[in-house]
């Protein structure tokens, strides 16, 4: 008996992936559960488990292929026999999978994207999709960006010596998906970006002071995301155009904080989102915080989980950054910047004194934050960092 293993639902929206790892071969015996192979998406990297035991038989969709939803990756032959390979079958297969590249142009686009060419009568749209698919985002970004963008540089002249130590490596498509919203952030966003410096002294003090019997009672520990997280709040109460949103010709006013958290993995940047972040302590924050970064770090997160923040903190300092401007998450009119703590000599009361400072940063879509609200927000935040005491008075 054979049992089919197709694509699984990728998440809202997201209706294709490229083929990135298979971790079975033909002929390999599996169990149920068994990792099959590794779907990527232009969010995140989805792993497809074998839903029988068996052998796998058969590889129909191979690394690097894209697929839709419910597509036919493979067949398994369930039972513990694996069938004899079929080496004289599987030949001929191989050397005709280079005929569809020999198309070339033919290559079928996208039917949504088919669809809103007609629409908007386009007809040269440049595709990012396999074989130069035209995908339905190419054909948003091309009436988002009418005028044609100026040619990208050419490439540095290099000798054949070099030429030889030289790598090249396809970027996956959540690399190229990250490179275009950020860039897609600079060309749609008035960004601009304000600065100040927080003095960690008494958050430092209080976590040093709590943090055994925080872990203790809440079975989880204290770090410094928790403070920062309590402060936006703080500040985004009072500078709510910071946590807002444009929407065409409306602004929408968010009374509620689903806070992202930016965290780099061995592969990219993601964004987990905790949402309601505004009703929740700071044990619940800690814990929040935990559990997204491991996900993140396994590769785990869903879709849901990064979809929905209202505001975005972003912390270089953990690699050693003194000083950044981030760039905004869209469709986010706000991200904070946190960075490497530093002792510095400051001047306190008249006299020079060693303290640990921290540079902020915040960047904001000037089209609806003015100056004088980013400045607040961001003073807002530090005298909550310099004095902790107001998150509890909530002053």
């Amino acid at each position: 008996m054979s049992t089919e293993v197709r694509v699984p639902t990728l998440g809202e929206s997201v209706t294709e992936a490229t083929v990135a790892t298979w971790f079975k071969q033909p002929g390999d015996s599996v169990a149920v559960d068994e990792m099959l192979c590794e779907l990527e998406t232009d969010k995140v990297t989805v792993e497809v488990p074998s839903p029988v035991a068996g052998t796998l038989s058969e590889i129909v969709a191979a690394e690097g292929e894209t697929v839709g939803v419910d597509a036919l990756l493979a067949q398994i032959s369930e039972g513990d026999a694996a069938p004899a390979p079929k080496a004289e079958k599987e030949e001929p297969k191989a050397e005709a999978a280079p005929a569809p590249a020999a198309a070339g142009k033919d290559v079928e686009d996208a039917p949504s994207a088919k669809k809103l060419m007609a629409e908007n009568n386009l007809t040269d749209v440049k595709g990012t999709g396999k074989d130069g698919r035209v995908m339905k985002e190419d054909v948003l970004n091309a009436l988002a960006s009418p005028a044609p963008a100026p040619a990208a540089a050419p490439r540095a002249p290099v000798t054949a010596a070099q030429a030889e130590r030289e790598e090249r490596i396809k970027m996956t498509r959540l690399r190229q998906t990250i490179a275009r919203r950020l860039k897609d952030s600079q060309n749609t966003a008035a960004m601009l970006t304000t600065y100040n410096e927080v003095d960690m002294t008494e958050v430092m003090a209080l976590r040093s002071e709590y943090k055994e019997l925080f872990l203790k009672k809440h079975g989880v520990k204290l770090g410094f995301m928790s403070f920062f997280t309590k402060a936006c709040v703080h500040a985004l109460r009072e500078v709510p155009e910071v946590n807002a949103e444009i929407d065409g010709t409306d602004v929408v006013y968010k009374n509620y904080v689903n806070m992202g958290i930016a965290a780099g993995t061995p592969t990219s940047l993601v964004v987990p989102v905790i949402n309601d972040a505004d009703q929740m302590g700071f044990a619940d924050i800690e814990k929040a915080i935990g559990v997204m970064g491991a996900k993140a770090r396994d590769g785990k997160l869903s879709m849901a989980e990064m979809q929905g923040g209202t505001f975005t903190i972003s912390n270089g300092g953990v690699y050693g950054s003194l000083m950044s401007s981030p760039i905004l998450n869209p469709p986010q009119s706000g991200i904070l910047g946190m960075h490497k703590i530093q002792d510095r000599p400051m001047a306190i009361n008249g006299e020079v004194v060693i303290r640990p400072m921290m540079y902020l940063a915040l960047s904001y879509d000037h089209r609806i934050v003015d100056g004088k609200g980013a400045v607040t927000f961001l003073v807002r935040v530090k005298e909550a960092l310099e004095d902790p005491r107001r998150l509890l008075m909530d002053l």
